[in-house]
C-alpha cells in the first residue's frame, strides 16, 4: 500500500499495530482492513488504555443476572422481573454539534437497552460544561453548547416518549474546552426474556434493520478516541444525525419481534457501526460471518464497503435470526415502515468475510481483532500539583461572614434549581414517575408488573476528584448510593462512565488508575457490583484536560412504592434532626470554590462502614414509618442542605447546630443527612437500638430560614432558587 505512514496515521494507528494486523492477516491489509482494525482498536472500542484497570472491578452478586460485556447491564429486581441500565459518553460529537451529539447519544443508549428485550422507562444524564457566567466569548459559546444539548436530549427522549426523569449538570473552567454528555437508560423486562448479542448456528442468517446507512458519523469511534484542536472544528462531518421517530418504530419492531422465538441474538449499531456490530456478535459465539455489503439498504449514491463498514449513522440493528424465520421478522419490520434486508450469515470459518457485488473484499479473523487489541501499559505519575494544594485550607483565606457566605453559596448555579433544563424534559410520560426532576437527589419510578419502586442516582462532583482522584471516586459512588438510600431504596449495582483527559500523558492516566481503585474499593465495601459502563479519555483542547469525572449512577429497589422518601420538608412543627458527625471538611468543596475560586484543599476521611450504616439506618427508618423526608448533605454543607429542602418544600426553618467553627455549617463531611421527624421519641430510640448518632437540630414552619446566625425570607430563597439560573442561561438571547 502506497503512503502507508499516512494512511496509519489518519487511521490513528501505529506502524507496530500495522506489523500486528499484517501478522493477523499473513499478508498485506487492503484500506477496507485498515478502516475496520483502526475502528475496532479505538481507545473507544478497545479500552487499550483503560482495559489494564478495569479488571478487578466488582461485578457480581445474587441479584446481577448480567454483568459488564453485553449491550447493558441486568439485575433482577424480584417477581420475575429485571432492570436494564447503561450509561454513555457521546463528550466529543456534543462539543462539535451540540443539538445531534446529544440527541444521538440518547438515541444510542435508548438502544444498548431495548436490544436486550427491555422497554426503556426512564433516562437521566450527567452534563458538564465550563463558565456560562461571563460576558465573554468562552461564557457565550458554552452557553450555546448548554441550550443546544439540553434541546438535543429533550427532543429526542421526547419522541420516544422516554420520560427523563433527572440527571445533574456542572459548571467548572476545567469544562471550556471539552464538555461532558454522558447519557443513562433504564428499562424493565421480564427476567427469562433477556436477548443477547451475539451470532451462531452455521447458516443462519444475518439480517439488518432500521435506518438506511449514509456518510454522517464517518469515523466517529476513531474521533472520539483523539484530543481536540484547532483543526476539530472540521470534524462535524463526523458527527451521527439523529431521527427519534424512526427509533421509535425501531423500539416497536424490535419489541414485537422479542414477543416471538425468531433469533438468536441482537445487536445495535453503535459506534462503529457496521464493524463492531458484526465483529462483536460473531466473537461472542466464535462463529465466522459473511456479509454482502451492496445489499446494506443506503441512503446515499456510490457509497463504498469502507463506508458501510465504518459509518454510524443511527438508528440501526443487527440480527441473528433463526434459518426459516426470514419472512417472518422481514414482515414485522415492513409493519412498523423500517428497512430490513438479509445481508449475510453465519459460518464456521472464525473470519469475517465481506463482499462487494460477489467480489471478496476483505477477510479478517474476528478472534484476533476483538480480543488482540493493543493493551497498553502506559505511564503513570502522580500529578505534581497534589502536593501543592493539599495542604490548603479555608484559614488560608480571609474570613467571610456567614450570611454572606450562605447568599454566594445558594445562589451558586450549582446549589440553584435547573427547571429551565428539566422543564423542556417530559418527565411524567407513562405515569411511573414518583419522585421528579428539581424534587432533589434521587429520581424513583414505580414498576407496575410488581408494585416496586426504583431509585437511581447521577453523581459526581469533579473538584473531589481533581484534588484526590482515588477518594473523590469512591465518593461518587458513596454519593450516588446515598442519595438512592434517603429515597427509601436499597443501593444494589451501578452503572458508570469514566471520563478522563489525554491518556497519553502519565498525569492523566495516573488519575485514571486511581478512580478505578477507588470506585473498586467502594463499590466492594458497599456490595454495589458495577454491572455496565463506558471510558471515555482525550477529553482535552489544545494541551488542557477536563476535570477527572468518573460520573456514577447507582440503581437501587424499594420493596413498596408507597414507601418513597422524599427530599424536602413536608409538615409545619415536625423536628429537624442531623444523622452523623461533622469533620469541619472544606476540600473541594463549594465553599472554597465560590469564595476563594480555589479547588484545593484535602478530602474529607473515607469511612465505607459508616457511609453504609447511614443508608442502611435511613431505609430501616423509613420502612417503620419514622420519618417524612431525608436528604443527605452534600456540596454547600448543612446549611445548604436545610435551605434546598426548606425552598423545595415551601416551608421556613428554625435550626440550630452546635459547631467547633462557625464556618462549619458549610463542612462537606461525607456519610450525613438530614431527617424530618413526628414522632420524635420514637426515631430517638431508634436510632439508639442502632447506636446512630443523631442531634435534634430544630423545626419546620414559618416563612424565615434560620440557621445559627443566617436569616433570609422564605419569598427571598424562593426568587433566587427558582429564577437564576434561567437568567444566566439565557442572558445572551
Amino acid at each position: 500500500m502506497q503512503n502507508i505512514d499516512e494512511v496509519l496515521s489518519s487511521h490513528k494507528l501505529t506502524f507496530d499495530d500495522y506489523l500486528h494486523i499484517k501478522k493477523i492477516l499473513k499478508r498485506e491489509p487492503n484500506l477496507l482492513e485498515i478502516g475496520i482494525f483502526s475502528a475496532m482498536w479505538s481507545e473507544h472500542c478497545s479500552y487499550k488504555s483503560s482495559k489494564k484497570y478495569l479488571s478487578g472491578f466488582p461485578t457480581s452478586a445474587p441479584w446481577v443476572i448480567q454483568g459488564p460485556g453485553e449491550n447493558a447491564g441486568v439485575i433482577d429486581i424480584g417477581d420475575g422481573m429485571a432492570a436494564v441500565f447503561k450509561m454513555e459518553s457521546h463528550n466529543h460529537p456534543s462539543f462539535i454539534e451540540p443539538y445531534q451529539g446529544a440527541a444521538t447519544g440518547v438515541g444510542g443508549i435508548l438502544r444498548d437497552v431495548f436490544t436486550m428485550g427491555a422497554r426503556p422507562v426512564a433516562n437521566l444524564n450527567a452534563l458538564r460544561f465550563g463558565n456560562v457566567t461571563r460576558d465573554d466569548k468562552t461564557s457565550r459559546h458554552q452557553r450555546y453548547l448548554v441550550r443546544g444539548v439540553v434541546e438535543g436530549i429533550g427532543d429526542y427522549g421526547n419522541c420516544m416518549g422516554v420520560p427523563t426523569v433527572g440527571g445533574e449538570i456542572f459548571f467548572d473552567d476545567a469544562y471550556n474546552g471539552n464538555i461532558l454528555v454522558n447519557a443513562f437508560t433504564l428499562g424493565i423486562c421480564k427476567s427469562d426474556e433477556i436477548f443477547y448479542g451475539k451470532a451462531e448456528g452455521i447458516g443462519n442468517p444475518v439480517i439488518y434493520v432500521g435506518s438506511k446507512t449514509g456518510r454522517d458519523g464517518l469515523g466517529g469511534a476513531v474521533m472520539s478516541s483523539d484530543s481536540f484542536n484547532e483543526e476539530s472544528k472540521k470534524l462535524r462531518p463526523t458527527v451521527q444525525v439523529g431521527d427519534p421517530f424512526t427509533e421509535k418504530l425501531l423500539l416497536e419492531a424490535c419489541l414485537e419481534l422479542f414477543k416471538e422465538d425468531y433469533i438468536i441474538g441482537i445487536q445495535d449499531m453503535g459506534a462503529a457501526g457496521l464493524t463492531s456490530s458484526s465483529f462483536e456478535m460473531a466473537s461472542r459465539s466464535g462463529s465466522g460471518m459473511r456479509m454482502d455489503l451492496d445489499l446494506v439498504p443506503s441512503r446515499e449514491e456510490n457509497m463504498t464497503p469502507y463506508e458501510f463498514m465504518l459509518s454510524e449513522s443511527q438508528e440501526r440493528m443487527l440480527i441473528c435470526a433463526k434459518k426459516g424465520y426470514e419472512d417472518k421478522i422481514i414482515e414485522i419490520f415492513h409493519k412498523w415502515d423500517l428497512d430490513v434486508a438479509v445481508i449475510g450469515e453465519v459460518t464456521d470459518t472464525g473470519n469475517m468475510e465481506l463482499f462487494w457485488h460477489k467480489q471478496k473484499v476483505a477477510d479478517i479473523p474476528i478472534e484476533p481483532i476483538t480480543n488482540e487489541a493493543p493493551v497498553l501499559d502506559r505511564p503513570i505519575k502522580k500529578p505534581d500539583y497534589l502536593d501543592k494544594i493539599s495542604t490548603t485550607s479555608i484559614d488560608d483565606f480571609k474570613r467571610v461572614d456567614n450570611q454572606k457566605a450562605f447568599e454566594e453559596l445558594f445562589s451558586s448555579l450549582e446549589v440553584v434549581n435547573k427547571a429551565w433544563v428539566y422543564e423542556q424534559y417530559d418527565s411524567m410520560v407513562l405515569t411511573n414517575t414518583i419522585k421528579h426532576p428539581g424534587s432533589l437527589d434521587a429520581s424513583v419510578i414505580r414498576v407496575k408488573e410488581n408494585k416496586k419502586a426504583i431509585s437511581i442516582s447521577s453523581d459526581c462532583n469533579p473538584r473531589y476528584c481533581y484534588i484526590d482522584p482515588k477518594n473523590g471516586a469512591a465518593a461518587a459512588v458513596m454519593e450516588s448510593g446515598r442519595n438512592v438510600a434517603m429515597s427509601g431504596a436499597t443501593p444494589l449495582a451501578l452503572t458508570d462512565c469514566l471520563n478522563y483527559g489525554n491518556p497519553e500523558k502519565p498525569e492523566i492516566m495516573w488519575q485514571f488508575a486511581m478512580g478505578c481503585e477507588g470506585i473498586k474499593e467502594a463499590c466492594k465495601a458497599l456490595n454495589t457490583p458495577v454491572v455496565s459502563g463506558n471510558v471515555s479519555l482525550y477529553n482535552e483542547t489544545e494541551g488542557a484536560g477536563v476535570f477527572p469525572t468518573p460520573s456514577i449512577v447507582m440503581v437501587g429497589v424499594n420493596e413498596d412504592q408507597n414507601k418513597t422518601l422524599v427530599s424536602c420538608f413536608q409538615k409545619e412543627g415536625s423536628s429537624i434532626f442531623l444523622i452523623g458527625e461533622d469533620g469541619g471538611d472544606f476540600g473541594g468543596s463549594l465553599y472554597m470554590k465560590v469564595l476563594y475560586d480555589k479547588v484545593e484543599g484535602k478530602l474529607c476521611e473515607i469511612d465505607f462502614e459508616k457511609e453504609r450504616a447511614l443508608w442502611d439506618f435511613v431505609i430501616e427508618a423509613n420502612k417503620k414509618d419514622l420519618l417524612l423526608c431525608a436528604k443527605d448533605i452534600s456540596v454547600g454543607g448543612v446549611a445548604i442542605t436545610l435551605a434546598k429542602m426548606a425552598v423545595v418544600g415551601k416551608k421556613g426553618v428554625d435550626c440550630k447546630i452546635e459547631c467547633k467553627d462557625e464556618r462549619d455549617i458549610f463542612s462537606e463531611t461525607f456519610s450525613r443527612a438530614v431527617v424530618e421527624v413526628e414522632d420524635v421519641l420514637a426515631f430517638e430510640a431508634f436510632a439508639k437500638s442502632k447506636e446512630i448518632k443523631i442531634e435534634n437540630i430544630g423545626k419546620v414552619g414559618g416563612e424565615v430560614f434560620k440557621c445559627n446566625d443566617i436569616q433570609k425570607s422564605m419569598n427571598d430563597l424562593d426568587e433566587i432558587y427558582f429564577s437564576k439560573f434561567k437568567e444566566v442561561i439565557e442572558s445572551d438571547l
